[in-house]
C-alpha cells in the first residue's frame, strides 16, 4: 500500500499508531495500516514520502523506511550511509528492522564530514494529539540532581574538563584529583580511597532515579577495568546543568596547578 493512497482515505490525527514524521525539508502522517511503507531520502517523489538532506550526496535517494506490521511501526535502513538513533544505537544496511516505541524518537542520517541530517518521529499513543505546537508554554527547567558541597566540590575536580566543554574529555584520575583537593582544602584530608568512596555513594544514590546514564556494574560483565561509570556520571551531571561552568569557580586556585595531562 502507497502512501498517497492510503492518505486520501483519511485520518483522524488521534489514531493510536498514528506516524508522524518531519524534516527540514517536509513533513507528513501516516495512519497505522497493515503494510503501509513510508521511505525518506535524498530522492523525489515517487521513490520517497519525505526528503531528508536533499544536497547531501551521501544521502542514499532512498535511505530509509518505516512499514506499519503487527500493531508497530518498524524501521530500516535502506541506504549506504549508517542511521543514528538516541542512546547510541545505530542501523546499518544488514541491520534487522527496528520497531518504534510510542512517542518521539528522534534519527539521524549521516551525511558529508561532520553534516548529520534529523528526521523527527512522532507515534501516537490513546488519547494523544501527537506533537503540538508549544510556542507559548513555560519552558521546562532540567531534571537536576541534589549534591552536598563535597560532593559538588570533588566532581568539579574531577570533572573539570567537561566543564570547559572539551573535545572527548575525560575525568582526572583519583590520584591527580587527590592532589588538587590536598592543596585546596588540606584540613579534610582527601585520598584516592576516600575520593573512591565518596563517588561509588553519589553513584548508588542516583541510580535508579531516571539518570540518563549507567551508574553501577552490570554483574553479568564483571567488574569493569575502566573509568566508563565516572565518565557517565559527570557526563550526566553537566549535561543535566546540574554541574554548570560557574562551578569551576569552586577551583579559584586552580591556576596555580599545572595541566594534569602534562
Amino acid at each position: 500500500m502507497t502512501l498517497s493512497t492510503s492518505l486520501a482515505r483519511g485520518v483522524a490525527p488521534t489514531t493510536p499508531g498514528t506516524l508522524h514524521a518531519r524534516t527540514v525539508a517536509g513533513e507528513l502522517s501516516a495512519p497505522p495500516r497493515q503494510g503501509l511503507t513510508v521511505r525518506f531520502g535524498r530522492g523525489e517523489r515517487p521513490d520517497v514520502d519525505l526528503g531528508v538532506g536533499v544536497d547531501d550526496l551521501r544521502v542514499s535517494r532512498r535511505h530509509g523506511e518505516l512499514t506499519y506490521r503487527r500493531g508497530q511501526w518498524w524501521l530500516r535502513n535502506t541506504g549506504q550511509q549508517l542511521v543514528r538513533l538516541p542512546r547510541g544505537r545505530m542501523l546499518h544496511l544488514t541491520t534487522d528492522p527496528l520497531p518504534l516505541a510510542t512517542g518521539y524518537t528522534p534519527l539521524f542520517v549521516k551525511g558529508s564530514g561532520y553534516r548529520e541530517h534529523l528526521v523527527e518521529l512522532y507515534v501516537a499513543g490513546h488519547d494523544d494529539q501527537g506533537p503540538v505546537s508549544r510556542r507559548r508554554a513555560e519552558t521546562v527547567r532540567p531534571e537536576t540532581w541534589s549534591l552536598d558541597d563535597d560532593e559538588r566540590l570533588l566532581l568539579v575536580v574531577l570533572g573539570q574538563r567537561y566543564l570547559l566543554y572539551e573535545e572527548d574529555p575525560r575525568p582526572l584520575t583519583y590520584r591527580q584529583a587527590a592532589e588538587r583537593l590536598a592543596y585546596l582544602c588540606p584540613d579534610a584530608r582527601w585520598n584516592e580511597r576516600r575520593i573512591e568512596f565518596r563517588i561509588e555513594a553519589v553513584r548508588r544514590r542516583l541510580h535508579g532515579t531516571g539518570f540518563k546514564y549507567p551508574l553501577l556494574h552490570d554483574k553479568s560483565e564483571g567488574r569493569p577495568a575502566d573509568n566508563r561509570l565516572l565518565h557517565n556520571l559527570i557526563r550526566g551531571l553537566v549535561e543535566s546543568t546540574t554541574l554548570v561552568p560557574p562551578d569551576l569557580e569552586l577551583m579559584e586556585d586552580d591556576e596555580a596547578w599545572p595541566d594534569p595531562a602534562l
